[in-house]
């Protein structure tokens, strides 16, 4: 579990080696960073603030992956852990200067609605994201339709994650009433609290309904399946993006293009998740970043690299 506040700093960086570090072409380099040059370039802020998803792990698992390599950059970086309500109304306000887990364009449509003017898109980094209802893979219900008729093979119950969170937004909304599931008991609670269940659950051979999403290293760890949607009720596959706030490209010019080029496919992503959260030999998310990245040697000059093109 990440502490409600984790703050991440590098002692003695230079914002001359932040720009050294993020040049992207060959004239934006100490003077982005250290100040206004002969040549008018704009300041290059040399400090951050992530607002990390409370229980969203892809999120969680991004962000202490950017923590380390803007640390590694020369950045002073700060991540701090909230509901993402909260991390949105931070970033309009400024708060938060960036968030790496907004689901478009369903999951967090609410969010921009509200906050859209005050914020900024800076890209989406995976492209197959998707809510769903799982279920142990040996249970009986193959479909939504099937758990309304079968609710006592889940000891009538429904387990969910935070009060906040656009899943059970859209449970409550969509997927309840429209497979007539209000009679099941849907337990709102949170992420580690639903994964203990399920834990507990396909442990002891029970049956178990809950609300989850993918990506998500349960689907490595556990004997699950996801129940099938014919109403579509929980959308279609979303993208994640980034969100800074409205000026982040004026305030971080280089740093703007690399958060703008960076992707992840599913081995990336399921490989640092299982690092970081289904590992023993990782004391921190910093340790099993720091493996990730000894494992995927080329990934951050990838990076730089897509982005000067």
């Amino acid at each position: 579990m990440i502490p409600a506040r984790t703050v991440l700093r590098r002692t003695g960086a230079s914002a001359a080696a932040v720009a050294l570090g993020l040049s992207l072409t060959a004239c934006a380099s100490e003077e982005s960073a250290g100040g206004t040059g002969d040549a008018g370039t704009e300041t290059q802020e040399t400090s951050i603030s992530i607002g990390v998803p409370s229980g969203w792990d892809e999120g969680i698992a991004v962000s202490h992956l950017w923590a380390s390599i803007l640390e590694d950059e020369g950045y002073e970086v700060e991540t701090e852990s909230a509901d993402i309500g909260v991390i949105f109304t931070g970033l309009a306000g400024g708060d938060f200067d960036v968030t790496f887990d907004t689901w478009l364009p369903l999951t967090h449509a609410d969010y921009l609605e509200e906050f859209g003017n005050d914020i900024s898109d800076l890209g989406a980094w995976y492209d197959n994201a998707k809510l769903t209802i799982a279920v142990n893979e040996d249970s009986p219900a193959q479909s939504l339709e099937d758990l309304a008729a079968m609710a006592d093979e889940y000891d009538n119950r429904l387990v969910g994650i935070e009060a906040g969170a656009g899943l059970t937004r859209v449970t409550e909304d969509a997927v309840v009433p429209q497979y007539g599931l209000e009679d099941m008991d849907y337990v709102i609670s949170s992420t580690p609290a639903m994964l203990a269940e399920l834990k507990g659950a396909t442990d002891a051979g029970e049956n178990i309904a809950v609300t989850l999403w993918r990506p998500h290293w349960a689907y490595d760890e556990f004997g699950i399946r996801d129940l099938e949607d014919p109403a579509g009720a929980l959308g279609e596959a979303e993208e994640i993006h980034t969100y800074g706030t409205a000026d982040f490209a004026e305030r971080y010019p280089d740093l703007a293009p690399l958060i703008g080029a960076f992707r992840l496919d599913d081995e990336q992503l399921f490989s640092l998740e299982n690092m970081m959260f289904n590992s023993d030999e990782h004391a921190s998310e910093a340790d099993a970043v720091d493996a990730w990245l000894e494992a995927n040697p080329t990934f951050v000059d990838d990076l730089k690299a897509a982005a000067a093109e």
